[in-house]
């Protein structure tokens, strides 16, 4: 079991957090050594098995994340912008493979993973798993064979804890509509319509977010034109699959060079 890849997840009480704990401790690829937790949480100094409700684990969580990931052969992240990208420059010290699942960067946030990326690999997707990756290969697909008379939007569900909107999974969606057609999604993005907007834009692509109650993600891609109307769909009911995903990630990068990867790259899509 020693000989397994060395892994440390960040954000260990989050919904993913505790989910990817669960699903690495009843792993055979990879070993648990380290979880983090911001400075001042309730279970920082505390034996990880415990504060999880169950019996010692031996893995203490910490809330300095330079300490465990110098020890670790990979990190996965699904915290927060300001962090994820804090870690990023750890595991590029390390020399650590990064398995971002965290959204709502910024240019600055992408600046600095980029720059770590220069050091070690860096696999961000705004979702891990297969079925969404499909997803985004079929609405290039779609959006590229589908000229301007079909309008493009983009709509997603999630739980009402989700701080931020559109999704990640919608923006890899809607930059994936972009490339079928070959324009800047920045300057054909249509979102956070409300009063008077005026009649949509041909040839935009637009985004509607929907938050409430516990949906784990949801997301169409609707091609509508008049008479007609293609819909896309994925439907996420359990949050594993983001886990096994992530998992499956850290373990594909243990032979990669430095990089910056996404889930396409994982999948061989």
């Amino acid at each position: 079991m020693t000989d397994l890849p060395s892994v440390v997840i960040t954000g260990a009480s989050g919904r993913m957090g505790q989910m990817l704990i669960e699903t690495v401790t009843a792993s055979d690829k990879l070993r648990l050594v380290g979880v983090t937790e911001r400075p001042g949480h309730a279970w920082c100094g505390q034996d990880l098995g415990v504060v999880m409700g169950g019996v010692e684990s031996g893995v203490p969580v910490t809330d300095d994340p330079i300490e465990v990931i110098a020890k670790a052969q990979a990190v996965i992240d699904f915290t927060s912008p300001d962090v994820s990208a804090a870690n990023a420059e750890l595991c590029a010290q390390a020399r650590a493979v990064h398995v971002i699942g965290t959204t709502g960067f910024d240019e600055t946030h992408l600046a600095k993973i980029a720059a770590a990326a220069r050091h070690a690999p860096i696999i961000r997707a705004g979702n891990m798993s297969l079925g969404v990756n499909l997803l985004v290969q079929l609405t290039q697909k779609v959006a590229a064979a589908l000229d301007e008379d079909f309008d493009v939007e983009v709509v997603e569900s999630h739980h009402r804890h989700k701080v931020d909107a559109p999704s990640g999974t919608a923006l890899m969606l809607g930059q994936a509509a972009a490339d079928g057609r070959g324009i800047d999604l920045a300057q054909s993005r249509d979102s956070g319509r409300d009063g008077i907007t005026g009649a949509r834009r041909r040839g935009d692509i637009g985004f509607s977010a929907i938050r409430g109650g516990d949906v784990v993600g949801e997301h169409d891609v609707i091609f509508a034109a008049p008479g007609e109307r293609i819909v896309l769909r994925h439907l996420a009911t359990d949050r594993n699959i983001f886990a096994r995903g992530a998992l499956k990630a850290a373990i594909w990068g243990q032979d990669k060079g430095p990089g910056e990867y996404d889930m396409m790259d994982v999948l061989g899509l």
